[in-house]
């Protein structure tokens, strides 16, 4: 009783890869391997080599500038601190009419306010504060040595995300510049071998399809 042939199974991920890595590198002896097949295995090699070393580089960049804002921050944070600022003033709250890029959403406005600082003596000024603030509340205000108002530290946790946002973005430009580099480099590849199949053919095909008997008869 004859069987139906199963069909070949298609060779696993790191055999094909392994088969890649040996023709890139000339190790793998295949008689009908053409030279442009070997430089396309390469362009391949080459660009996988790439993605991992944008990889590296990228990381490694991420985490150099974190390391190197966060000690500022830990400075600032030292040196800055926080305290309740009393609320005497808050502009007149219209209707809010208008679209979000208009300020008719805006949550947070300018009021007027009054501290102490650190030698005792009153102080006041304008800050942020949510929209719902109201006067006689209260908001934290951060204030430097001297007693004056000061933008809040920079957070650690913010300056992660920077980051880690700054690392993504550089990966994703630099990948996409190998990928391109990939791509003209397989055209040139392509447009190499079908000029060499058109010339090879023109060799061949008069020999295949007799005519060319039928010219030295002539």
């Amino acid at each position: 009783m004859s069987s139906t042939p199963r069909p070949a199974r298609p060779a696993s991920l790191p055999r094909r890869t392994g088969r890649q890595l040996r023709r890139a590198l000339g190790a793998r002896h295949e008689p009908l391997a053409r030279p442009v097949d070997r430089a396309r295995a390469r362009a391949w090699l080459f660009a996988v080599l790439g993605a991992v070393l944008v990889v590296a580089l990228t990381a490694g960049g991420s985490l150099l500038l974190y390391r190197g804002t966060a000690p500022r921050a830990s400075a600032e944070r030292a040196r800055l601190h926080q305290v309740d600022a009393v609320v005497t003033g808050t502009p007149d709250r219209p209707a809010a009419t208008g679209g979000r890029f208009t300020g008719g959403y805006r949550d947070r406005i300018d009021v007027e306010v009054t501290w102490t600082a650190g030698d005792g003596t009153p102080r006041s000024g304008t800050v942020e504060a949510q929209r719902s603030t109201t006067t006689g509340s209260t908001v934290p205000i951060w204030i430097d040595p001297a007693g004056d108002a000061s933008p809040p530290p920079l957070d650690r946790l913010a300056l992660a995300v920077s980051a880690a946002c700054t690392g993504c973005g550089a990966l994703l430009t630099l990948l996409a510049l190998l990928v391109l580099l990939l791509r003209l480099r397989l055209r040139a590849l392509d447009r190499r071998a079908d000029t060499a199949w058109t010339d090879g053919w023109a060799r061949l095909e008069p020999r295949w399809s007799g005519r060319a008997g039928h010219r030295h008869e002539d």
